[in-house]
């Protein structure tokens, strides 16, 4: 067996704004948080923790660093949306309306929408 192979994985993201990003992960995406200290806030998601750290000069890349596997992209666009998440449209990507892509294939749906950071994140149902 490998040295992390059974280790659980948590996940770091980034925010120039402790309250904003709290707010953000808590209400509008609705996960728990479970710890919360000077360094950063933890939220507890699917069996895996994220933890937000605040940095003050934080530039946010440009791709996905975080997804949520849904049990249905449409569902979840139509809640996130209700809570006033944009979702990204991408040239060439052939969205629909709602700004959710169809894989090739037809192997599962995805969508993007950004954090008050401008982090990337997505819900799929691949």
């Amino acid at each position: 067996m490998g040295i992390l192979e059974s280790a659980r994985p948590a996940i770091v993201i980034c925010t120039r704004d402790r309250a904003r990003a709290t707010a953000f992960y808590s209400k509008a995406l609705g996960l728990v948080l479970a710890h919360e200290d000077k360094f950063g806030a933890m939220f507890n998601t699917g069996g895996v923790t994220l933890r937000m750290s605040f940095v003050a000069d934080f530039t946010a890349h440009e791709h996905t660093i975080l997804g949520f596997s849904v049990p249905d992209v449409k569902a979840a666009v139509a809640a996130l949306r209700e809570k006033g998440i944009t979702f990204n449209t991408y040239p060439g990507f052939n969205q629909d309306e709602l700004g959710i892509l169809t894989l090739p294939g037809g192997v599962g749906r995805v969508a993007w929408f950004k954090d008050p950071d401008g982090n990337v994140l997505s819900v799929t149902d691949t």
